[in-house]
């Protein structure tokens, strides 16, 4: 597989020929914000139009289009609209050293502010491209964008130069500003199908096919989420930790639960992916619960545990874990302190399954 521009994307089918579209008719937009889970694919993406957009190769073949005959639109196959690769721009952008591709960061890690806003992108703007017709900026992490830093990115957005485009990277809308959402192209990631995760995981990673299948299974459509599965060695550690506290929960009083919370405080980096686990048990168990299934079952290993469970809660306090869970999350992403997040969490479920019994 070639491991640049659009053709390096795992599924995502549709936002690629939509952003194939908008470079072969002339039609980018100024802003896109791709949505979707952490290592859903948004920053392949985002990499993979950058590198179109600059590419030298896909330039003059705009070009040539638009000065034919016709002197009409481009239009050029989708093959043509991705980024050649072997370019001056396409190395540079390989090696994330292109002057005219800015990555913004950020020094606190749950904060984008305002004058890193204005420093990386509002203070250069107006400078023309350094080599290219564009100037593209990509915001990871967007959600973490303070008002303040939302507010100063509306200006360039409201009205920028016409070689920038600005990329925004998030997990949600939600913690954006309507006034940033309404001057957006809003494009979201959906699940890639198992098949496509199972079949990269064997040819690209050599993975056996019972490894490939279980990843795939795990990973619910997040090819990045397999992939760092498959190479991570410390993952398998953590999912059967994940396990162990779901087994034990019911035994553990006030004490082992805040000890807990500070054990995961460690993991801290790796909490999306165990809350993820998380959640991915209780939809077994929910699973199993209705159908008795276990073909359709994630952790298929674990059974008897999955039976044994579903069998010992309700619907009702599996729709509260379930909701807890999400509370969890917008907790943790509104930097509540986390302890205390894990501990109500941990409280809610161990509560939620003993008055099931």
């Amino acid at each position: 597989m070639n491991d640049f521009g659009f053709r390096s994307v795992i599924g995502h089918g549709d936002v690629i020929r939509h952003l194939k579209r908008a470079i072969r008719t002339d039609h980018v937009n100024h802003a896109y914000l791709l949505t979707g889970d952490a290592l859903s694919g948004k920053r392949t993406i985002a990499d993979a139009l950058a590198a179109a957009l600059l590419c030298d190769t896909v330039r003059q073949r705009l070009q040539a289009e638009a000065s034919g005959p016709s002197a009409g639109p481009a239009e050029l196959s989708d093959g043509e609209t991705d980024a050649c690769g072997i370019c001056p721009s396409c190395k540079k952008a390989r090696s994330r050293n292109h002057p005219d591709i800015i990555y913004v960061t950020h020094e606190k890690p749950a904060v984008i502010s305002v004058q890193e806003i204005r420093e990386q992108v509002v203070g250069t703007a107006g400078i023309l491209p350094y080599e290219g017709g564009r100037k593209v900026y990509i915001i990871p992490d967007a959600e973490k964008m303070n008002v303040q830093a939302q507010n100063a990115l509306l200006k360039t957005i409201e009205e920028p130069p016409a070689y920038v485009v600005v990329i925004l990277l998030s997990v949600t809308q939600e913690a954006l500003l309507p006034t940033i959402l309404s001057r957006c192209v809003k494009l979201t990631l959906l699940p890639v199908p198992d098949r496509l995760i199972r079949r990269y995981l064997e040819e690209e990673l050599k993975l056996p096919d019972y490894e490939a299948g279980k990843l795939a299974a795990f990973a619910q459509g997040n090819v990045g989420r397999a992939k760092e599965a498959a190479l991570d060695p410390e993952a398998e550690e953590r999912r059967n930790n994940t396990l162990d506290i779901l087994k034990r929960i019911g035994g553990m009083d006030a004490a082992r639960i805040a000890e807990t919370a500070r054990t995961l405080k460690e993991d801290k980096a790796h909490i999306d992916e165990i809350l993820d686990m998380m959640l991915m048990f209780f939809r077994d168990v929910f699973l199993c619960k209705a159908s008795g299934d276990e073909s359709s079952l994630i952790f298929r290993d674990e059974f008897s545990l999955v039976r044994s469970t579903a069998e010992a809660v309700s619907y009702g306090t599996l729709h509260h874990i379930f909701s807890e869970l999400d509370r969890a999350r917008v907790r943790l992403l509104a930097n509540v302190n986390f302890e205390l997040t894990m501990e109500n969490l941990l409280f809610a479920v161990k509560e939620g399954m003993e008055r099931s019994r």
